[in-house]
C-alpha cells in the first residue's frame, strides 16, 4: 500500500513539475516544488535525481545518474531580450516566445553522466559539464567544467579532481557506468 501511495504522489509531482519539451529517462526522481521546462528540448537521462525546489529551464541534455541537490537553478544565460528601448524587460521578447532566442547555443546545457550538483548551485546555460564532475554547494557555474573536476565558488573554479585523476580508476569507473546506464 505504501508503495502505491508513494507512486501516486510521485506522479502528481511530475504532472506539476515537468512541463513542455522535457523527456525523462527511466527512474528519474523529481522532488516536490521543482519546475522543469524547456523552450526547445531537454532530455534527462535515466536514474537521475532532482531534489526539491529546483528550477531547470533550458534546452539540451542532462546525463544519466546525475544527482541534483535541493534549490539548484539551471537557467538560461540569454533568456530575455533586454536591449529594446522603450520595452520593459518583463514585456519584452523572451526565450519561451522566440524560437531564434531559444535556439542560441548560449541557451543550451550539456551535463554529462554521474555529475553531482550541490545544494543551491546555479548553472548558467551555454556550457558543458563533463562526466563525473562535482559542483560544490552554492557555486555559480559560468564556464565549462571538465570531466571529473571539482569546482566551487562564484564564479566556480577548479578546486580539485575526483579520483585524483587516476586514469586507470576513471576507466574502471566509466566501464561500470557504461554497464549500468547504457545496457540496463
Amino acid at each position: 500500500m505504501f508503495k502505491l501511495i508513494k507512486w501516486v504522489i510521485q506522479r502528481i509531482i511530475r504532472l506539476y513539475s515537468v512541463r513542455k519539451n522535457v523527456t525523462l529517462g527511466a527512474n528519474v526522481h523529481v522532488g516536490p516544488f521543482s519546475l522543469i521546462s524547456s523552450p526547445s528540448s531537454l532530455v534527462i537521462g535515466r536514474n537521475t535525481y532532482i531534489g526539491k525546489f529546483c528550477t531547470i529551464q533550458v534546452g539540451g541534455r542532462i546525463g544519466a545518474g546525475v544527482l541534483i541537490a535541493n534549490n539548484v537553478g539551471i537557467v538560461g544565460r540569454v533568456d530575455h531580450e533586454y536591449r529594446i528601448a522603450g520595452v520593459p524587460v518583463r514585456d519584452g521578447v523572451w526565450i519561451g516566445s522566440d524560437a531564434a532566442l531559444s535556439s542560441l547555443p548560449e541557451n543550451r546545457i550539456d551535463i554529462g553522466d554521474d555529475v553531482w550538483i550541490g545544494y543551491g548551485a546555479v548553472v548558467l546555460s551555454g556550457i558543458a559539464i563533463g562526466n563525473g564532475a562535482i559542483i560544490a554547494a552554492g557555486s555559480v557555474v559560468t564556464k565549462d567544467v571538465a570531466a571529473y573536476d571539482i569546482v566551487a565558488g562564484s564564479p566556480a573554479s577548479v578546486r580539485g579532481r575526483r579520483f585524483d585523476g587516476d586514469p586507470g580508476f576513471i576507466a574502471e569507473h566509466e566501464k561500470v557506468l557504461e554497464l549500468t546506464y547504457r545496457t540496463a
